[in-house]
């Protein structure tokens, strides 16, 4: 009797169920595990031939076979809905004409230019409300001390006097009103008007000029105190 012909051993009732066996013996025990048979293909990286779901067993339930995590399938997420003042606020910009936001930004600087006007900082004492917190308490003129009052007098069409209070808030003055018209024109018309293109060497540069004149103009030696506002 050949070795085809012999007939099966019976199952041992204490042996510890193994893989599923094949026509050529038992499947490898392990990704390492040797061939079966004179013919079977050698081990390989277990994602190549087990497939993604060797992979996802292996790798655990929060990744994928190229290493990138991904939920567990069968689980729903629920988005966090917006409360209500969020969709409010959403449904009035979409039903917002395109020259609102414009509109609203230039009716903020029209608040600051009436209200220069009509509270005349040039004539008010240095501690009548509001104040600057910094000056009052200290004495010394903060970076933006003395911009209401150059922007009253630049309303008034003194420059000289405007430069004397705050002399970077009228040299700035020109770029900020090309840029507004820019983003306004565009926003509101479709206007294509040349971008003004500031880099941020020119923004650093000109924040350390802000920084060493709000210094400089705080020194008590001359000609430093002709700054002080």
């Amino acid at each position: 009797m050949t070795s085809v012909d012999r007939p099966a051993a019976p199952p041992d009732p204490q042996a510890v169920p193994g893989p599923p066996t094949g026509p050529t013996g038992p499947a490898p025990a392990g990704p390492h595990a040797a061939p079966a048979g004179p013919h079977a293909a050698p081990a390989g990286p277990p994602a190549a031939h087990a497939g993604p779901h060797f992979a996802h067993a292996v790798a655990g339930p929060h990744a994928e076979p190229g290493g990138s995590a991904i939920w567990p399938a069968g689980v729903a997420y629920q988005p966090v809905e917006p409360d209500r003042f969020t969709r409010l606020v959403l449904r009035m910009h979409a039903r917002a004409p395109r020259w609102a936001v414009p509109l609203a930004a230039l009716g903020c600087v029209g608040l600051g230019m009436a209200y220069a006007l009509l509270s005349d900082p040039t004539h008010s004492d240095p501690d009548a409300r509001p104040t600057c917190l910094l000056k009052l308490t200290t004495g010394l003129d903060c970076p933006g001390c003395g911009g209401t009052r150059a922007l009253w007098y630049v309303l008034h069409g003194d420059l000289p006097a405007a430069a004397r209070h705050h002399f970077l808030f009228v040299f700035s003055l020109p770029f900020l009103a090309y840029l507004f018209v820019t983003w306004a024109g565009n926003r509101a018309f479709g206007w294509r008007l040349p971008e003004l293109r500031i880099s941020p060497k020119v923004i650093g540069g000109f924040l350390a000029l802000w920084f060493a004149f709000s210094v400089a103009r705080n020194l008590p030696w001359a000609p430093f105190t002709s700054l002080y506002v």
